[in-house]
């Protein structure tokens, strides 16, 4: 069996609310099966956190760069609107 290749990213924000944003943002598309990387998110301390998982290092590499792309398009929106409104827990 090959080798699993895998990465991890911590990408910091300003407050837990952006970092949630971006989350949830992130994951709504699951990666593509033939695509061959996994990746996995949770937020704590209003940091980001994600693994990628692939067999291959294009995989891998694929992956993470499509991570940055639509991360760079999550905070350049954030930076756009403003910072988030806390939710109401009403």
């Amino acid at each position: 069996m090959a080798n699993q290749l895998s990465m991890d990213l911590q990408v910091p924000f300003n407050t837990d609310r952006e970092a949630e944003i971006a989350c949830g943002t992130l994951s709504v598309d699951p990666e593509p099966k033939r695509g061959g990387c996994k990746k996995s998110m949770k937020v704590e301390d209003k940091t980001l956190h994600v693994h990628f998982d692939a067999l291959e290092a294009k995989s891998l590499r694929v992956g993470v760069n499509s991570f940055f792309d639509h991360l760079k398009l999550v905070v350049n929106t954030i930076e756009q609107f403003g910072p988030p409104r806390p939710v109401d827990s009403t």
